[in-house]
């Protein structure tokens, strides 16, 4: 499947916020928006594109931080997370911004999400993988390539170029992560794009060359 797509990188922690839509389409999905969200709300007009849904990979504030300001732009787009990770959105101490001093919380979840499930969004069709480790409900979303097109990975912060996500948060596991990587990362084609939540994207093929993180 074709699809367009926009990265808006916060200044606070260099995270990634996608905006992604099909060619020519009129609505979008907002993947992680984080602390930048008035850059978000301004490309969405640019481009005149309506908010189909907030998807959420998991609930740290970097990748939460800026749903309510998508919620007051676009009210009835629906708040989309890893069942797990769903009561981070509410609870400041879990979400990780608490013990950082300065408190955010996010409307609660509208749908929860679990392992193989898949869910259409602005006539996308996403696969939604569970790679628990950064985080418990962590999800990644994988559009599938179509028609010469790549496989896309909407990673969060599971696989970076020559690196993975920390687990020395509540509830990480080095081991869940790197079996998860493995288990439902690399079985995707090789030329499979992953756009990670910091960082550039990169591809499964060269992750699996050359990651030391993963190799064997």
């Amino acid at each position: 499947m074709a699809v367009r797509l926009a990265v808006v990188t916060s200044r606070q922690f260099d995270q990634n916020a996608y905006v992604v839509s099909r060619p020519g389409g009129t609505e979008a999905v907002v993947v992680d928006p984080g602390f930048d969200a008035e850059r978000i709300v301004a490309h969405l007009t640019a481009k005149n594109l309506a908010v189909a849904a907030i998807l959420l990979t998991h609930g740290h504030v970097d990748h939460i931080a800026g749903v309510q300001r998508l919620k007051d732009h676009a009210p009835a787009a629906p708040v989309v997370i890893g069942r797990l990770d769903a009561p981070m959105l509410t609870d400041a101490a879990l979400n990780l911004s608490g013990p950082f001093g300065s408190p955010v919380v996010a409307p609660p979840a509208d749908r929860l999400l679990d392992d193989a499930e898949t869910i259409d969004y602005a006539g996308l069709t996403l696969e939604v993988r569970h790679v628990p480790g950064h985080s418990p409900g962590h999800v990644v979303f994988v559009i599938a390539g179509t028609d010469g097109d790549p496989t896309v990975v909407l990673g969060g912060d599971v696989l970076f170029a020559g690196s993975v996500g920390r687990t020395d948060f509540p509830g990480g596991s080095h081991r869940q992560l790197i079996d998860g990587i493995r288990s439902k990362l690399y079985t995707l084609p090789p030329a499979t794009k992953v756009f990670p939540g910091h960082g550039p994207p990169t591809t499964v093929g060269a992750e699996q060359s050359d990651n030391p993180f993963t190799i064997r």
